[in-house]
């Protein structure tokens, strides 16, 4: 249990710093080519979204990727498929079922969860930020 505890706590700030770091890219990535689109074209303001939406999208992968990475790394699921499969069904909150954790590593799927809902909490606030600033300043 304290080594579920452990893992899932470096979890949580390995995939804190990856998404801090793809949040910063994008944020930066508004700045750097303008800062303020309320004057630019409508179409472009809706791209400018998109490429924030698939850049954070990209991000998340990383860190379910990274989730695999661990089942595999400590034999909690055998093969890559069921585990990025568990991962990202896992990290959504969606919990099919229909791929279980060993009774000694449940622990550490109920910190993945816990870390997905925060990491998709935090994807929208930033989403919310880049629609009020692209339209509403």
């Amino acid at each position: 249990m304290i080594f579920n505890i452990f893992i899932g706590s470096i979890m949580m700030v390995a995939t804190t710093v990856i998404h801090a770091s793809g949040m910063s890219l994008v944020l930066w990535s508004f700045d750097y080519q303008g800062g303020h689109f309320r004057h630019w074209l409508r179409l472009f303001r809706a791209y400018k979204a998109g490429e924030a939406i698939v850049l954070l999208f990209i991000f998340s992968l990383l860190e379910v990727f990274l989730w695999a990475f661990i089942y595999l790394l400590f034999n909690a699921i055998d093969s890559m498929e069921k585990a990025l499969y568990f991962s990202m069904v896992t990290f959504t909150t969606l919990g099919y079922g229909d791929v279980l954790l060993d009774e000694h590593w449940r622990l550490l799927g109920s910190f993945e969860a816990a870390n997905g809902i925060i990491i998709f909490g935090w994807s929208t606030a930033i989403m919310i930020a880049i629609v009020q600033k692209n339209y509403f300043k």
